[in-house]
């Protein structure tokens, strides 16, 4: 039997960004996993061929030691590392299955990776430069999408219900931008989940990335009014200057109907008198001792609607301006929503879409 029954080599492709990442059965990210709890491409796997204990002992034999020794060892490791993942992950691969790999700079940690895989008889691909490629392409097209996108502002007080018409517009097939979602925050005080973290900077910016390279530059993107923070995130400055000075629409609901909703969006905190009572203390600066004291009692005897609405009148709406004198203009268009039902919101979607 010869040779070539067991063995079906064949070269590792090499692509350059930006690719059609859709054609490809699956992205591997062969990094440590700080590497890529940082920042990944969008869908892709981690299948490190060192993982971070293994790299710091490889660093640590080539400083000491010599690159040789370094080599040979980390060549060892690389190596086990890569079967048990050919008897883990790829058992139930079939022979059609098509790849993509990267590594930092798409060298030898991708390479090593794709030649197995190419050896068995996989067609492997590998992006040239790997995932420092990546991160330039994501840079550039911020720096040239963002100032040519046609884009509109929803602005609003807190709770008038701008992530419920920005899902409404999604589902109704417009293009938006929830940042919100991605960045995993409310954008108030109040808007953390413990439970739930921000991902890494570099990874909001990825998602923010995957989900404009999929945008009709020919049709009008909405979002969300933010400051140039959401939680501990910043957003893209390229974004934020293009946001400040975007066409604004208004979103305008009672007070009593905003604080209704925040408490069925904030459900997560209601019940959870510790959390509340922390997060009213970060209030202090702004308020006196007593009105903190008022509303941790208005919290602990569960009186929700009274909280949020003084919370409403007493702190967001004083601290909030809609009307022009903000980062935002002066508003170009007024939607009414007296409620958040689903037939409010579709009629919303017309309003705003209608501009």
């Amino acid at each position: 039997m010869g040779e070539e029954t067991y063995f079906m080599s064949r070269d590792p492709q090499r692509v350059e960004l930006p690719v059609d990442l859709s054609v490809f059965d699956e992205i591997i990210d062969v990094r440590s996993p700080s590497e890529y709890a940082v920042d990944h491409i969008g869908g892709a796997v981690n299948l490190p061929v060192l993982y971070d204990d293994e790299r710091v002992t490889i660093g640590t034999v080539f400083k000491q030691i010599s690159a040789f020794r370094a080599r040979k060892q980390g060549a060892a490791i690389v190596s086990r590392n890569i079967s048990h993942h050919l008897e883990t992950h790829f058992v139930e691969k079939e022979k059609d299955y098509h790849p993509l790999l990267y590594c930092w700079r798409g060298g030898q940690r991708s390479g090593s990776f794709a030649t197995v895989l190419s050896d068995i008889g996989w067609s492997v691909t590998v992006i040239e430069g790997g995932y420092k490629t990546y991160r330039t392409e994501v840079i550039r097209t911020f720096r040239e999408r963002f100032p040519a996108m046609e884009l509109f502002v929803l602005n609003g007080y807190t709770g008038s219900g701008k992530t419920h018409l920005l899902q409404a517009l999604e589902a109704a097939g417009h293009q938006v931008l929830d940042l919100e979602g991605m960045a995993k925050h409310k954008g108030s005080v109040f808007g953390g989940d413990p439970e739930n973290p921000q991902p890494q900077q570099k990874q909001f910016e990825s998602l923010i990335y995957e989900r404009l390279v999929r945008f009709d530059p020919e049709r009008p993107v909405y979002v969300e009014a933010e400051s140039a923070k959401i939680g501990r995130l910043n957003l893209p400055n390229s974004l934020w200057q293009k946001m400040k000075a975007a066409p604004v629409i208004e979103i305008a609901a009672p007070r009593e109907e905003r604080a209704r909703q925040i408490i069925l969006d904030y459900g997560d905190w209601i019940g959870d008198g510790e959390r509340i009572e922390t997060t009213l203390d970060r209030l202090k600066g702004f308020h006196s001792a007593d009105t903190i004291q008022q509303w941790k009692e208005l919290a602990r005897e569960k009186e929700w609607q009274k909280l949020v609405v003084g919370l409403l009148e007493q702190h967001y709406d004083r601290r909030y301006t809609v009307g022009g004198s903000g980062h935002f203009g002066v508003p170009d268009k007024k939607v009414d929503l007296p409620d958040h039902e689903k037939e409010t919101l579709e009629k919303a979607v017309e309003d705003v879409v209608g501009m």
